[in-house]
């Protein structure tokens, strides 16, 4: 390659990621759902015509945009290229091959140039009800969960279907909204394929695959050198998390060799009877985004650098269920990965991983109870995200309130109070919550909702950490516990489906991070400033950290 053609695919490379971002930024604009339009629960990608990722979003959460990377790869086989035509957009919210739920929509459009295809765009986002049972764990199965679309056509030729359009709408509680945002989904492939043809257009290009194989290339050679820096072998973690109906272990093998890293999940506990249960595509997503937050993090997410991790698992265990299992909340163990592949990583790398994390999201699904419905009062249903605290790093402090790893943004208080008929009474850090140690974990939030009427509303709780806090790493200490309860009654279970009465409230803190290295050897300036800003308390300073009263 000579180096004018290189820099002229370095150019297209990074014009690529901006017409990528442009396309999360338009989804997210047009999107109708809070969880969308305020917390950023999407993707967005462009792929060659091999259905191989060449750029995705930075904007997004793992678990839409790694899925989306197979994802396309399915729908290409499955839909002819010789058979679409220009303006079709596909769609599917197949649990096993979208997003691992039904909630989320995946699309992906042909590109077209000169008549012919030349690549496709896609994307994901969550519709916040899809019918069902609700966004909760309690289905037997997934067909307990909602309407399942299997893959199909949404848009055909510019025209949109719309009778499948009306049955998305009679299927939810919220028709509006998901009519809004499966528009939003249709602009986001759209705005990505008019970009992608001008950029084309611009260059003189009217064969991407060139482009496409320099991306991949450079990506895929560029992650193998950062996994030849990892000490080859085979390194095991098992963690226990709360689950459902009894406490469940997540097991990790994680090999490594000269070009590869490969994690079995074998030893895994099976299923769940609950709506816990995650299938592989979605704890795949999550396990190598830990890996590549370490290994190569400075190399764009495509098909070259992800193709050298690779994540396996017994067909039935809870971290590879399969169909009809139920999944509705599958980020909650998913999302738990991380925590199990960093475990693995920490002894082969010891000096670049992190203590575990909140990790799990704290979101709050919420809906009317069922006979405000039939009484003509206000119907709703919206999901709130939110976030405890990352664990601290070998050289630094844990994030507080910081969602890793979903990424996915914490719900506003104005915008919740707007679209659903909840007041929140009060959000904010949780002091002391933040694991001690040379560097402190990261805090996590305090959070107090009631309803706004004389009208009682349901909740669905999924959530980790309650049993099982987040561990510190090389002598720092455990973060705090999550806990939730309703006034002043006992704690509540981390998974179950609660009803709100007028008058009540829900008490919600999220889980702080684990701390880093011995306490004592924490600079006494730092252990001064977290008491002066609240961040611990008189007794951890002084108890934990030794700080001297003056």
């Amino acid at each position: 390659m000579t180096e004018k053609n290189a820099t002229a695919y370095q150019v297209m490379w990074n014009r690529l990621l901006a017409v990528v971002e442009e396309q999360g930024q338009a989804l997210i604009r047009a999107a109708f759902s809070p969880i969308v339009r305020d917390c950023g629960d999407i993707s967005a990608g462009i792929f060659d015509i091999k259905a191989r990722m060449l750029a995705q979003a930075v904007t997004g959460t793992p678990g839409h945009i790694n899925t989306m990377a197979e994802a396309v790869k399915y729908l290409h086989e499955y839909f002819p290229t010789q058979a679409m035509k220009p303006g079709d957009i596909y769609m599917t919210n197949d649990p096993w091959i979208a997003s691992g739920h039904l909630n989320d929509f995946l699309l992906m459009m042909p590109v077209f140039r000169k008549g012919h295809v030349v690549g496709f765009t896609s994307c994901t986002s969550h519709l916040v009800d899809l019918g069902g049972l609700g966004m909760g764990p309690e289905g037997a199965d997934v067909y307990d969960e909602g309407l399942l679309v299997p893959p199909c056509k949404l848009v055909d030729g510019g025209e949109i279907n719309a009778f499948l359009l009306e049955i998305v709408k009679a299927n939810s509680r919220e028709p509006i909204a998901n009519e809004g945002d499966i528009y939003a989904l249709i602009a986001c492939c759209e705005i990505g394929a008019t970009r992608l043809v001008e950029m084309m257009d611009e260059f003189g290009v009217d064969d991407l695959m060139p482009l496409a194989d320099h991306i991949i290339d450079t990506s895929r050679r560029g992650t193998i050198e950062a996994i030849a820096e990892v000490p080859p072998g085979v390194y095991k973690n098992a963690m226990l998390i709360d689950g459902y109906e009894k406490q469940i272990e997540l097991c990790g093998t994680l090999t490594v060799k000269a070009d590869e890293m490969i994690l079995d999940f074998a030893g895994t506990a099976g299923c769940s009877a609950k709506g816990i249960n995650v299938p592989l595509n979605y704890a795949t997503a999550y396990s190598v985004f830990a890996m590549r937050c370490i290994i190569g993090s400075d190399i764009p997410n495509n098909a070259g650098s992800l193709e050298s991790f690779k994540v396996t698992g017994p067909p039935g265990c809870i971290l590879n269920a399969q169909h009809p299992s139920p999944v509705a909340q599958r980020h909650t163990l998913g999302q738990m990965t991380p925590d199990l592949v960093y475990g693995c990583l920490h002894q082969a790398i010891p000096d670049r991983i992190p203590a575990e994390g909140a990790s799990s999201m704290y979101d709050l699904p919420m809906r009317h109870a069922p006979e405000v419905a039939r009484d003509g009062g206000r119907q709703f249903a919206v999901e709130l995200t939110h976030n405890g605290g990352t664990g601290a790093r070998p050289t630094k402090d844990g994030l507080s309130v910081t969602a890793f790893p979903s990424g996915v943004w914490g719900s506003q208080v104005e915008i919740t109070e707007a679209v659903a008929p909840v007041l929140v009474r009060r959000r904010e850090v949780r002091p002391g919550s933040g694991g001690a140690g040379k560097w402190r974990g990261g805090l996590g939030q305090s959070i107090e909702v009631t309803s706004a009427n004389d009208a009682p509303f349901l909740v669905f709780l999924s959530v980790e950490r309650i049993s099982f806090p987040a561990e510190g790493r090389a002598g720092g200490m455990a973060g705090a516990p999550g806990r939730m309860r309703l006034d002043n009654k006992p704690d509540l279970p981390s998974k179950c489906e609660l009803r709100i009465e007028p008058g009540e409230t829900l008490y919600f803190d999220t889980p702080g991070g684990g701390g880093y290295g011995d306490p004592e050897q924490r600079e006494r300036d730092l252990v001064a400033k977290d008491l002066e800003e609240g961040l611990i308390t008189v007794e951890t300073a002084r108890d934990i950290y030794g700080l001297k009263e003056e």
